[in-house]
Order: structure tokens, then C-alpha cells, then sequence
């Protein structure tokens, strides 16, 4: 039972780190802030729903596709870490809102693009989410859905409450949280790459 705590936590704080829920609640203000409340909420949850989707598909079927594809884990945590550390090395630069597009129109589904898809389930988010998934079987891949919709119920409380939220934490405030989940990202991308390149080297030494 104590493994199992740990294990869901580290997933938590690894996808906390990589979503950073208050850092994008700025995101989400910038882009929503001028919306009636429900209308945000509409938004949020929206987005919110169709990320939690793509990170199940992917938590639920990556065995599959690693099998229709040919992949191996050792490579999956390899090209995973590898991102996930640039994404934590950008944030740790301050550039991360350079990931971040405006959308183009006020035609755009916000929801969708960019909330959704690059900003809440970006390739970090399912790299991570494949990552934890394929370490075990059903228990791992319970565990990181769960752990990812509690993160989601989080996030969507943090948009509900963006402007909020952000007049509390301020411009500064926002960099340190951001730079701080950086440094924590640049770390898991690193152990990810480190369990990659172990499990590469002793395929190739059977």
C-alpha cells in the first residue's frame, strides 16, 4: 500500500509538473479572460475533457501501440525524456510561452486549440502518460488515469478561479512557479532518459 502511495504520487507531481496547472491559469485568462463566467466555464471544462480523452486513449492503448508500431519502452523513455527535459529547460529559461499560441480568429475553438491540444495534452503530457502507464499492468494504467483526472478536477478550479488566482500570485510570482516546475521536468525528463538508456543497453546485451 505504501509502494502504491508513492508510486500514484510521483505520477501526480509528474504530471502537475509538466501541465503546471497555475502557470497556464494565466495562459487561460489571456486567452478566456474576457468571457462571461459560464462561458468560461464551458471553455475549461471542454478543454479539460478532451485532454483527460487523449491521455486515456494513450495510458489504455500504448502497449498496442507499441506493439503495431514496433516501439520498446527503453525507447519510448528515451525520445520521452529527451522532451520532456527541453519543455522543463524552456521553462526554466522563461520561454515557455513560446509553446503557448494565440489563437488565430475569433472563429477558433479556444477548447480545442491551443487549451486542449499543444497546452494541457502536449507530447510531454502523453509521452509522461505512456511512460507511467507501460511500467506495469492495469494497476499502473488505473493509477495514472486516476491521478491525471485528479489533476484535471485541479486545473479546472484554477481556470474557474484565473483572475483570481492571478492577481494573488502576480507576474512574479507566476515566473517562480514556473521556472521551479521547470527544474522538475528537466529532472524527470533526465531519470527518464537514464531508465531509457539502462533498459536499451541490457535489450542489446541479451
Amino acid at each position: 500500500m505504501h509502494e502504491l502511495f508513492n508510486q500514484a504520487l510521483s505520477i501526480f507531481l509528474g504530471f502537475f509538473a509538466i501541465m503546471n496547472p497555475v502557470a497556464n491559469t494565466a495562459v487561460f485568462v489571456g486567452l478566456a479572460g474576457e468571457e462571461q463566467q459560464e462561458e468560461q466555464k464551458r471553455i475549461a471544462g471542454k478543454a479539460l475533457l478532451i485532454s483527460f480523452g487523449i491521455v486515456f486513449a494513450f495510458a489504455v492503448l500504448g502497449k498496442t501501440i507499441f506493439h503495431l508500431f514496433g516501439i520498446t519502452l527503453p525507447a519510448l523513455r528515451l525520445t520521452g525524456g529527451i522532451l520532456v527535459f527541453i519543455i522543463g529547460y524552456q521553462m526554466l529559461h522563461g520561454e515557455s510561452a513560446k509553446l503557448h499560441k494565440s489563437r488565430e480568429g475569433n472563429d477558433a475553438d479556444i477548447s480545442v486549440s491551443p487549451l486542449a491540444v499543444p497546452i494541457l495534452a502536449g507530447p510531454g503530457t502523453i509521452a509522461t502518460a505512456m511512460n507511467y502507464a507501460a511500467a506495469g499492468g492495469w494497476l499502473a494504467i488505473t493509477t495514472t488515469i486516476v491521478m491525471f483526472a485528479l489533476l484535471c478536477g485541479l486545473t479546472f478550479l484554477c481556470f474557474v478561479f484565473g483572475q483570481r488566482l492571478v492577481n494573488i500570485i502576480g507576474v512574479s510570482g507566476l515566473r517562480i512557479v514556473t521556472r521551479l516546475m521547470g527544474l522538475i521536468l528537466a529532472v524527470i525528463g533526465t531519470q527518464m532518459f537514464i531508465e531509457g538508456a539502462a533498459g536499451a543497453v541490457a535489450i542489446l546485451g541479451k
